[in-house]
């Protein structure tokens, strides 16, 4: 049971999504490029994480993806500024999305390796981020991708390079 301090500090916040299942249904019944600008256009759901961590897709080409995210208080760590974590998951989505952007339909893939390099800290007051993620490399089994995690001036926060596996039959 909280204390009476712990209410009066204590914050709320309520997180709708859909059915992961319809997510992964919608997926693969198009190209990875299609599924991309139609989850940006609003046409298919965004998948549960996107509303979780509240971030979104805000353009589309071929073996590029670009999120935005804007930091808030229930991104942080006890220290004061956004947790890792966050930064992180963003790059991996980036990345991995910008990969996606480039499979034909039916072709899935995982991310195997994800580094990251944090550059500065990400605070309320960095205001929104930009994660442009860009394909390096799309082969048969394996593909390669980076991402950046910058402020609207183009100062970078963090960035991160990925190798994912492809599943091809």
């Amino acid at each position: 049971m909280p204390t009476e301090e712990q209410g009066k500090r204590g914050r709320t916040r309520t997180v709708t999504w859909t059915d992961p299942a319809i997510c992964m249904e919608e997926a693969g019944r198009m190209s990875g490029l299609d599924y991309m600008r139609a989850m940006k256009d609003g046409e298919v759901a965004s998948p549960p994480i996107c509303g979780l961590i509240d971030f979104k897709v805000t353009q589309v080409e071929p073996g590029l993806v670009v999120f935005e995210i804007t930091p808030a208080e229930y991104h942080y760590n006890p220290f004061g500024a956004v947790h890792g974590g966050i930064a992180s998951l963003v790059l991996d989505s980036a990345m991995a999305c910008a990969v996606h952007s480039m499979l034909p339909k039916g072709i899935g893939y995982t991310s195997l390796e994800v580094k990251v390099n944090f550059i500065r800290p990400i605070t309320i007051e960095t205001g929104p981020l930009i994660c442009e993620g860009r394909a390096i490399h799309v082969g048969k089994r394996t593909a390669t991708a980076e991402a950046k995690l910058t402020d609207k001036e183009g100062k970078v926060y963090a960035h991160g390079l990925t190798t994912c596996m492809i599943f091809r039959p």
